[in-house]
């Protein structure tokens, strides 16, 4: 039998994390009985105390091991931190040598959500991929320059740590993990019985991207304005680079560091991003979109907006427009 405990961090968390963790493993544990077999996971609460209050007191969660007690488990999960995350990890630093000695002990470590900030602050995902939430990948790329962010996936999994991405697609990543240590056909009834795509793994076409700004050149400060204001148009990096006073390869060289993005990257990103809004508005045919976000070619914008948002124009206009009756 697997132990599966949850961290139960100081501060405002995400309860639905808890609970849904707590459902879905249940619900393993009671298909295994129906099956006349045991249950598989045995599931666990632990924290620095055995109360804990949050959402203005409305909720109190409780603990049945407390980290200073003699405690094993095989997988530990970090549930996201809700308000201020520099704040929240700076209030459970306590918990930091703990989760990595848990680690070290054989424990596999898992975080959802912008719980990898708390996971990203032990120092085991340096040199490693993580998923987050996408809204908050920018902090995270400044708070942990050492890990390898992959905003559009939704899932990692490396050498006993994963991560997941945004919201409720820690239900991706827990499915994932039945599927490996139970079967395909238990994560797919589990799947199945509450209503999950068990073959997603992006979160792209949920990405809004704002590009980074909060550094502190203003060379490419000002080239990310003159990108964003003149998306329609067909602008080249020689163009960027004279209009800011830099030699191109000076010029690319910061704009990447910056902002993580190339230039080329940074404008592709920025025209999906205005194509995505008036194809969600639904009143301009994919072709109208394409002349307006500055493409004059099908194929390349079709080609670049499946490979930012993991589908095509088309696809993404017939899922999103306002439009849409039921």
């Amino acid at each position: 039998m697997k132990h599966i405990s949850v961290l139960i961090p100081e501060g405002d968390i995400s309860l639905s994390n808890v609970e849904g963790v707590h459902h879905i493993f249940s619900e393993v544990n009671k298909a295994y009985v129906r099956a006349g077999k045991g249950p598989l996971f045995y599931f666990q609460l632990v924290g620095r105390q055995r109360s804990h209050f949050m959402k203005e007191n409305f909720f109190s969660i409780h603990p049945n091991f407390l980290i200073t007690e003699d405690f094993k488990t095989d997988l530990l999960i970090i549930p996201a931190l809700h308000g201020d995350i520099f704040k929240s990890v700076e209030r459970n630093k306590e918990l930091i040598p703990w989760i990595v000695d848990q680690y070290n002990r054989g424990a596999e470590v898992m975080s959802l959500c912008t719980g990898a900030f708390l996971l990203g602050a032990t120092g085991l995902l340096s040199g490693r991929s993580c998923a987050t939430h996408w809204i908050h990948v920018n902090e995270f790329r400044e708070m942990f320059p050492e890990v390898v962010v992959v905003d559009d996936k939704i899932m990692t999994d490396e050498s006993g740590i994963y991560t997941s991405g945004a919201a409720y697609s820690y239900l991706n990543l827990i499915l994932y993990y039945i599927e490996k240590y139970a079967n395909r056909d238990i994560a797919i009834l589990i799947a199945k019985i509450f209503a999950l795509d068990i073959g997603r793994t992006s979160q792209s076409q949920f990405i809004i991207f704002q590009g980074y700004k909060h550094h502190n050149d203003e060379s490419v400060l000002k080239a990310q304005e003159y990108i964003e204001s003149n998306y329609q148009q067909k602008i080249s990096v020689d163009e960027l680079a004279t209009h800011v006073s830099l030699g191109r390869r000076n010029f690319e060289r910061r704009f990447k560091t910056a902002t993580s993005n190339s230039v080329f990257e940074y404008m592709q990103r920025v025209k999906v991003e205005a194509a995505k809004k008036q194809l969600e508005a639904g009143s301009k045919t994919v072709n109208e979109v394409m002349y307006e976000t500055g493409y004059t070619d099908v194929k390349a914008f079709r080609d670049v907006f499946k490979k930012v948002v993991g589908m095509s124009p088309g696809e993404y206009r017939h899922k999103y427009t306002r439009d849409v009756t039921v």
